[in-house]
């Protein structure tokens, strides 16, 4: 149990794909519609709370956009009190609903939530209830550990809502999966969702319109459409629920992975034109919105924008739009608002920080490998590339990341091997050295020294474990991601792509959560490495949110707790020895170090990779290709054998 956490849950715009979601549930009636397919994105603004564990009460307090406060409450932690005030529909109904679905399905104590600030505008399309359902299932699974996945957290805040008389669909409780944005399908009861990498930033607007709009009829009136067309209407509503609004949005995700703006913003403008072909006829009186179209008619407005649309389930609700830029953005909130008098949030669709920084801690002794590590590091056994050149591991595993886009290597070296490690990147060789080398050799010796103006040597002053290694590159990281790397191994992809380039990509796709590279190992494997469990977010199940990471744990407790679904029987997912983490992951260390907080008197990287798992959240990745541990005297057999093939 977690004493006491800071949360932030973002609301959720509608991008493309508005209604879709309920119209892809009807599946489950009629197999011949469409699946829906949706686009929405975190907004910068959300709700903020500071929660901890409280005995036997839900006890919620509150502050609003405008700074008053509601609450606090206390609600009795039990399943009468709780269903009674979710159906009653007060102020604090959606936290009821929520903690009665968490109390029901995990038997959890009650809770304390202090919803400190809220910037998130309330009942203008954003999803304001959604997120703070979602903060009360958060809040649950994080000072419980439950290991929920955002997926399961979105499911609790869903199942919570509707107890309420509040009736939301499931792609509101998408702000569970913070500000990237995410391609949702509802086919029937299933969902899916993936996150999508963002190309290069992109800078929307929402505006709110001040008007009115009845969602009810919205719905109700579309709804007659379903699950089978009875008109011509019913059948252009379905028309572009379905297949038009599927081709929309498929090329919006295209748009959004390449960054481009103007293709983005033009899609927003064919979106809202066909809506307004096929769906208006289905409900004029709400939805042919006079404030919508005079908005995105008006001439300064499109000077200033790529494109725009209606947000949520359209109407006179809220507007959105693509601009131009940054500088055009902020012109034209201001001429929103003063032509207009509406008010404006922001939206930023951000690619995932550029990870140009790695990590190689090599201030390990090699005793499982003496007495040759006596005489030779074990960084620098060498092994034989299949191009026939024999190297140090160090160099295959410097070069892996170089191969990957890395700019910059830092090596964490015992106090005083920095110049022998400098020397062997940076040196020149001596002349009766050089002058025996082939001519491919002397190239490959300037080779090395160009790598060297890449390498910087950083002291860990006493070896106290891979996690106190890794934080003594804090300072020369920064606050950047960066990749880490083990000094014993190395990797052989599948690929064209190097595996650290793999998890780099992976690290685009998680928005930047911090990711580790995994491999299914056999059980008996386990009491050397670091392992993970989880579920997989992808249908290749090569992506994985981590629900535990436990380091060396025993066979007996890796096989009744760690087990994944679609992973070989007897098998265990490790960590490969690659890694992106976020520089979160420092703070979470020098509370370790700080605390003197050892395993094995040592401290260890998997334990804070724990707390932010429970903090940020953890992805795997299943890299295509194999790993080569050189730590182990049989394992650094085989890798000699294997590596030259």
């Amino acid at each position: 149990m977690k004493a006491s956490t800071e949360l932030f849950v973002p609301g959720r715009v509608c991008l493309f794909g508005e209604h879709s979601d309920w119209a892809g549930s009807y599946r489950r009636f009629n197999s011949a519609l469409t699946p829906g397919r949706v686009v929405i994105s975190g907004t910068n603004q959300g709700v903020y709370a500071r929660v901890g564990p409280r005995g036997d009460a839900l006890v919620v307090r509150s502050t609003l956009p405008d700074g008053t406060t509601r609450g606090p409450v206390r609600i009795p932690m039990t399943s009468q009190a709780l269903l009674e005030c979710a159906e009653s529909g007060d102020f604090f109904s959606y936290a009821a609903g929520v903690a009665y679905t968490m109390l029901t399905f995990y038997n959890v104590d009650g809770l304390e939530i202090d919803n400190y600030r809220t910037d998130l505008p309330v009942q203008k399309g954003l999803s304001s209830s959604a997120a703070f359902c979602v903060l009360v299932a958060r809040a649950f699974n994080r000072v419980y550990d439950l290991k929920l996945t955002v997926r399961a957290e979105m499911e609790a805040a869903y199942q919570g809502e509707i107890l309420t008389p509040s009736r939301c669909g499931r792609m509101d409780q998408g702000c569970a999966y913070g500000r990237a944005p995410v391609l949702m399908v509802f086919d029937g009861d299933l969902l899916t969702a993936e996150r999508l990498p963002v190309g290069s930033p992109m800078h929307l607007l929402v505006a709110d319109l001040n008007g009115s709009k009845d969602t009810i009829r919205i719905l109700a009136e579309l709804n007659r459409a379903y699950p089978f067309a009875e008109d011509e209407p019913g059948r252009r509503v379905q028309e572009y629920l379905g297949p038009v609004n599927a081709g929309i949005v498929d090329e919006a995700v295209a748009a959004i992975r390449a960054g481009d703006a103007r293709r983005l913003g033009r899609l927003m403008n064919e979106a809202q034109a066909a809506f307004d072909e096929a769906m208006i006829p289905a409900c004029p009186s709400e939805l042919e919105a006079p404030r919508l179209h005079a908005v995105l008619a008006d001439p300064t407005v499109r000077r200033l924008v790529w494109g725009g649309k209606g947000v949520g389930s359209q109407g006179d609700g809220c507007v959105q739009f693509v601009a131009r830029g940054p500088e055009a953005r902020a012109e034209l909130a201001a001429y929103l608002k003063t032509a207009h008098g509406l008010e404006c949030f922001e939206l930023d669709l951000a690619p995932a920080a550029r990870v140009r920084k790695a990590v190689v801690p090599v201030a390990g002794f090699g005793t499982r490998l003496f007495p040759a590590s006596k005489a030779v590091k074990k960084e620098l056994f060498p092994v034989v590339t299949p191009d026939g050149v024999a190297k140090p591991v160090l160099l295959v595993i410097v070069e892996e990341a170089l191969a990957a886009g890395i700019e910059e290597i830092a090596l964490i070296v015992r106090e005083g091997d920095g110049p022998f490690f400098e020397e062997f990147f940076s040196g020149r060789l001596p002349p009766a050295y050089g002058n025996h080398l082939s001519e491919k050799q002397r190239i490959y010796a300037e080779r090395l020294r160009e790598i060297g103006r890449r390498i910087t040597c950083i002291a860990q002053s006493t070896q106290e474990g891979f996690g106190h290694a890794v934080y003594c590159a804090r300072e020369w990281v920064g606050d950047t991601p960066f990749l880490l790397m083990l000094g014993d191994h190395v990797y052989r992809s599948d690929t064209e792509t190097p595996c650290a380039r793999q998890l780099l990509d992976a690290f685009k796709r998680t928005g930047g959560r911090s990711v580790v590279g995994v491999y299914p190992a056999p059980l008996r494997d386990v009491v050397h490495y670091g392992t993970v469990a989880g579920e997989w977010v992808d249908s290749e199940q090569r992506l994985l949110q981590i629900g535990e990471l436990a380091e060396k744990p025993s066979e007996d407790y890796a096989s009744n707790n760690l087990v994944t679904p679609g992973v070989d029987s007897g098998h265990i997912l490790c960590i490969s020895g690659q890694y992106v983490l976020t520089p979160e992951i420092f703070e979470l260390l020098g509370r370790e170090i700080d605390a003197d907080a050892r395993e094995a008197g040592e401290i260890q990287l998997t334990t804070a990779l724990e707390s932010l798992r429970k903090t940020s959240g953890v992805f795997g990745y299943r890299i295509a290709g194999r790993h080569f541990d050189i730590g182990l005297p049989e394992a650094y057999v085989e890798t000699v054998a294997a590596f030259r093939r």
